[in-house]
């Protein structure tokens, strides 16, 4: 089992000072490594036909909206899953304003993988690796501490930091967390489109709304 893990949005909890209103993480989850592999050749060859190098980058934010369209409903299809927890930041307390956003993070991540509902077990999980070298140390040493030690069976196996501008399946991720994003941004007038495309890769969508 294979997980390509990003996020849309940011961990800053002051809204009022430009933070995001909500916050979300995806999990791509592929149970073989076959799946993943057809898939970034899907997308591979997607990126070729719209003149693309395959080193270039997709990235939600940089796409116009018939590029995101035709991206998801080229992948729409391919065999995998997503988890994702969506953090609405007015229906969250923070008793803690110490904290920085990197604990965030590393907070809402492990309670996604967590909370799965044994729908994970012994997986790879792969993150962008653009990050300090301190805080992929840090990652790894929290997860690691916190998350297996808490479930019946053994969530993580090993993870891994890799460079998105030239990972398709990182690129995916971002372009799932990014639609479903949107989708809660309802000053969007494109809010509801993407989100539609993708239903049904969707195993499960947990809206946070517990303290911290």
């Amino acid at each position: 089992m294979i997980i390509f893990i990003d996020e849309s949005g940011d961990t800053g909890f002051k809204v009022a000072q430009g933070s995001s209103e909500s916050f979300v993480i995806a999990l791509v989850i592929f149970d073989t490594e076959s799946d993943a592999e057809e898939t970034a050749e899907i997308i591979n060859n997607f990126k070729e036909e719209m003149k693309q190098s395959l080193r270039s980058e997709v990235k939600f934010n940089k796409l116009e909206k018939h590029e995101r369209l035709a991206f998801l409903n080229r992948i729409k299809d391919c065999k995998f899953r997503v988890r994702t927890i969506i953090v609405n930041k007015e229906f969250v307390n923070t008793s803690n304003p110490k904290r920085n956003t990197k604990f965030y993070y590393r907070f809402f991540l492990e309670q996604l993988l967590e909370h799965n509902r044994n729908s994970i077990i012994d997986a790879q999980l792969r993150l962008d690796g653009l990050g300090e070298r301190s805080f992929k140390r840090a990652m790894n040493t929290y997860l690691r501490q916190n998350l297996n030690r808490k479930t019946k069976e053994k969530v993580m196996r090993d993870i891994q930091f890799v460079n998105s501008k030239n990972n398709s399946l990182i690129q995916l991720a971002d372009m799932i967390a990014g639609s479903i994003h949107r989708y809660y941004q309802k000053d969007k007038n494109d809010s509801k489109v993407y989100k539609k495309v993708i239903k049904e890769r969707i195993e499960e969508e947990w809206i946070f709304k517990n303290s911290i």
